[in-house]
């Protein structure tokens, strides 16, 4: 069936529900995955450099460290239960596209992740990365409620 599943992850409750799912799959097909995190780069709202509340330095060093901690747990996770784990991260604006680029890089034949299920006006407002990749992505997605 399915060989390499790439398994995004941001740490949330849904996303680390959809990491144990698509772990419990990758073991029963005897397949690999790869767990990314994908942060976003540093975005300054304001010209005035007195009003940006964090720096630019602090910044990514959050968001590293926040992700760092998200792909080491995912790496515990898999080897627990004999799952082979590749993790990284890739810096992307577009959250969707470090994903579906880190899916084709890495030849992944599905990608397995959580879905906030919004509806009605929400969803057309707050549009989700999994839609975003399920329009944009040529590989397989299997999403998690």
């Amino acid at each position: 069936m399915f060989k390499h599943i790439l398994i995004p992850t941001d740490g949330s409750l849904l996303s680390d529900a959809a990491l144990d799912r698509g772990l419990s799959l990758a073991r029963d097909c005897g397949a690999r995955v790869t767990v990314v995190a994908v942060t976003e780069p540093f975005a300054v709202l304001s010209a005035e450099a007195r009003k940006i509340g964090v720096s630019q330095a602090d910044h990514e060093r959050e968001v590293k460290a926040a992700a760092a901690g998200h792909l080491a747990q995912a790496a515990r996770k898999a080897a627990a239960i004999g799952v082979p784990c590749e993790t990284i991260e890739v810096k992307n604006e577009h959250p969707h596209r470090g994903i579906i680029e880190t899916a084709t890089e890495r030849q992944c034949d599905l990608i397995a992740m959580a879905s906030h299920a919004r509806r009605g006006i929400t969803a057309l407002v707050l549009n989700s990365e999994t839609v975003s990749v399920m329009t944009h992505s040529a590989i397989p997605l299997l999403v998690y409620r």
